[in-house]
């Protein structure tokens, strides 16, 4: 389905303008992730940067707005009606995106919470390097979503999987650790975060491996071998 999708976005249907402000969404979020890692690592938040972060936000739940307004204008119009997967498919990714803002903010406003440095210390070793591997998925996610790769897809939802996994498992050491809690608070929220943001690529990249009916499930076997089952 993402094929045609993609098609649609690129000729002169009236969905084209949907790709592209999805696309802008896309690269939006990004730079914010990006802008919120720099505030998380770094000490502290500068009033120019919590501006420019909200600013985006807001931009994106802009963006999101206009495209559920096209969507439906779009489905209003007699003769679109075959064109409604797409649309449906547009709409989910789109909300995942919005996220993607939302937690970028939240991670940005760690550092209201923990002013200066962190320890330099296995728990925040192992957040950083969460927090790049979530950071290139996403990095990847535009060119793998433009393209349609499903083979680099599946690698990054596997190593996607991975790190949320070992969020989890960080979580439960930082709550055993003897840092103060200030500090605990902000690395388990940090890590918290980062799992969310990497959850919310993986449903995006799951529009590039999923049938509709799948979207936000990483079944390798039902990626592969879909045999249109009624399953939940």
């Amino acid at each position: 389905m993402l094929r045609q999708l993609l098609s649609i976005f690129r000729s002169s249907n009236p969905l084209t303008a949907m790709g592209n402000d999805f696309s802008r969404m896309l690269k939006i979020t990004y730079e914010t992730t990006m802008k919120a890692g720099e505030v998380f690592s770094g000490t502290g938040l500068k009033p120019e940067e919590r501006t420019w972060i909200y600013e985006q936000d807001v931009q994106v739940n802009k963006l999101q707005r206009k495209i559920r307004k096209q969507v439906i204008a779009h489905l209003s119009i007699h003769g679109n009606v075959p064109t409604l997967p797409y649309c449906l498919l547009l709409m989910s990714l789109v909300k995942d995106v919005e996220r993607l803002g939302d937690y970028a903010k939240n991670v940005s406003e760690i550092a209201d919470l923990h002013t200066g440095s962190f320890p330099d210390d296995e728990f925040i070793a192992e957040l950083q390097e969460i927090r790049m591997g979530v950071e290139a998925a996403f990095a990847a996610t535009a060119d793998v979503f433009e393209r349609s790769d499903i083979a680099r897809a599946l690698e990054l939802t596997r190593q996607g999987q991975d790190l949320g996994r070992r969020c989890e498992m960080l979580i439960d050491k930082i709550a055993r650790c003897d840092h103060d809690a200030t500090t605990v608070t902000a690395l388990v929220l940090g890590t918290r975060y980062y799992k969310r943001i990497g959850g919310h690529v993986l449903n995006i990249l799951s529009g590039v491996t999923m049938p509709l009916h799948k979207l936000d499930y990483y079944d390798e076997d039902a990626i592969l071998f879909d045999d249109d089952d009624d399953d939940d």
